[in-house]
């Protein structure tokens, strides 16, 4: 696995499982709910500040994280609501999804700069930099584009699915559902993006048919 595809998967495994852990870890000893989520909503913002510390840097979308779940934790601690807490990843997830969106007509959508340490030079690629592709192929660039809208409303979509069931859904299933939402939306995004890549014919771009005659 690339060195980022692996620091993704330890972000992934910090931010969602540790949190899962630490919340019915502390149920299972007695701790009340809204305490117990309070606690674990703190991790991902101690793995953002041991970044920070380490890297003395901080990449938009983990600041953004950061200040929304802080944000949230302040509306929860002035509400006094549990479900305000739990509606947290939820409110996180759909305005990570604005994000997205309102990027699709910036220099770079969020999309490509997140595929490109994985996919460049490594997967169906005849070596060609994706700077030139950007340049020379409005096809190349009209791809990213609706995959990053792709993302976008999935993302939109994932965090109307949380809303609802931190208002709906008892408390302790709540933070579970969260978790498992994760690795099913991922792998739908997977399968959704790749089959759009397929058709749109990125792979034909990247790797251009070999000569002939």
């Amino acid at each position: 696995m690339p060195a980022g595809g692996a620091r993704r998967a330890l972000v992934l495994l910090v931010d969602v499982a540790l949190p899962l852990a630490a919340y019915y870890g502390l149920r299972a000893l007695g701790v009340g709910s809204r305490p117990a989520l309070i606690a674990s909503a703190l991790v991902p913002v101690v793995s953002a500040a041991v970044q920070f510390g380490r890297r003395r840097h901080l990449d938009p979308m983990a600041a953004f994280v950061t200040a929304v779940m802080l944000l949230g934790l302040v509306a929860s601690l002035v509400s006094g609501s549990t479900r305000v807490i739990l509606a947290r990843d939820g409110w996180v997830t759909a305005l990570a999804g604005v994000w997205f969106l309102g990027s699709v007509r910036a220099r770079r959508p969020l999309v490509f700069e997140g595929a490109r340490p994985l996919l460049e030079g490594r997967f169906r690629s005849d070596g060609t930099s994706w700077d030139v592709l950007w340049e020379r192929s409005p096809q190349f660039r009209r791809i990213w584009r609706v995959s990053t809208v792709i993302w976008a409303a999935a993302m939109v979509a994932d965090g109307a699915v949380r809303v609802v069931a931190a208002y709906t859904l008892p408390v302790d299933e709540v933070p579970l559902l969260n978790a498992l939402l994760w690795p099913v939306t991922l792998v739908l995004l997977q399968v959704v993006n790749g089959v759009y890549y397929e058709i749109a014919g990125l792979w034909r771009i990247t790797r251009p048919p070999p000569q002939t005659g």
